[in-house]
């Protein structure tokens, strides 16, 4: 089959990854891990611009909890390309140790170290109340003071006679610094990362409905005072590639199923697309099958033509390809395509 190269897009438009380090059904979490490592080396051979990895905890589907403990490893396992958290899910965290455990990545990694921020979870009530350390009360919700304090020990912008302002110079990769972005997928993410001068990256993956809400950090950002700063914008979709049409809607069934059943609480490790397609079709049958998120599905031209059409209607920069299935070398030729289509 002949792939058509998006010429018009190849000297703009930045491919970059999501992985969530999915967990297929009869595997385990160590290899879903060095799954990952794979397909960072894989994508940095193929020229994506960056690879992040994301935040979940508790539960048999996704075996990354922990994105700071991942990005050292896929970073030394590649050459070039940027490697970050999509993202760290700062609730969780002291600002200062934030700051300080990727001040460390970005010293080890100059360059190459990019910090993704994020204020849900990743995980349901009881296990967010687990990751407390102060169990007497649930935490505060307090991220824009959170963010405010890590963004000041990054930048070395605490006010003076802040308690904590002598810590900014004390970060150990300094003066090598990893990049912030503020990720999102409501408006209210949008104002904080215009307000605070933070490049954006929208999760329509999540919420397909961002355009208005990317348009709305352009517009906002443009009305705040960010010297040597401008808005940049990069969307987050869930795309699968494959030979042929056919092929790619029965890989994607697998998520297709886990994200149908996380909606009613029930977390599953990925399944076989067979065993997915069976459960999808007494779904339909029953009628009890929810909204779709979107999915950009299918093959080389048609994920090509779709994919452009939505980083269009961002007004985005960079696409970030989030892709989960049950078998890791459908994965990996998924970005395979996906590379060769757009010319990378």
């Amino acid at each position: 089959m002949r792939l058509v190269i998006l010429p018009s897009m190849e000297s703009s438009l930045r491919l970059s990854v999501l992985d969530q380090s999915p967990i297929a059904q009869h595997s385990s979490g160590p290899e879903a891990l060095r799954n990952t490592i794979d397909l960072a080396r894989l994508t940095d051979r193929l020229g994506y611009h960056r690879y992040w990895v994301a935040e979940h905890h508790g539960g048999p589907m996704l075996a990354g909890p922990s994105p700071e403990a991942l990005i050292g490893p896929i970073a030394a396992a590649t050459e070039r390309i940027r490697v970050g958290s999509g993202g760290v899910m700062l609730p969780h965290y002291s600002p200062l140790k934030v700051a300080e455990t990727f001040s460390v990545l970005a010293g080890l990694f100059p360059g190459r170290i990019d910090l993704g921020l994020g204020r849900a979870a990743g995980t349901d009530p009881m296990t967010t109340f687990a990751l407390q350390r102060d169990r007497r009360q649930a935490s505060p919700d307090d991220f824009p003071q959170q963010l405010a304090e890590l963004l000041g020990y990054l930048r070395d912008q605490m006010p003076p006679d802040h308690p904590f302002a002598r810590l900014a110079k004390t970060l150990p990769g300094l003066p090598e610094q990893p990049e912030p972005w503020l990720l999102g997928s409501s408006q209210q993410s949008a104002l904080w990362a215009a307000e605070l001068g933070l490049p954006y990256a929208f999760a329509d993956f999540i919420n397909p409905k961002g355009a208005e809400i990317a348009a709305l950090y352009r517009e906002r950002f443009a009305e705040h005072e960010h010297a040597g700063r401008h808005p940049r914008t990069a969307v987050a979709v869930w795309v699968i590639c494959a030979e042929t049409d056919e092929e790619a809607q029965l890989i994607a069934a697998s998520g297709r199923m886990t994200f149908t059943l996380l909606r009613r609480g029930r977390l599953i490790a990925v399944p076989p697309p067979e065993q997915a397609l069976a459960f999808l079709a007494r779904e339909e049958t029953s009628g009890a099958s929810g909204p779709e998120r979107r999915a950009v599905v299918g093959s080389p031209e048609k994920v090509g033509e779709r994919l452009r059409e939505v980083v269009e209607l961002y007004g985005a920069e960079e696409a970030i390809a989030v892709c989960i299935t049950y078998d890791h070398g459908a994965r990996r030729r998924s970005y395979e395509l996906l590379a060769e289509v757009f010319g990378l």
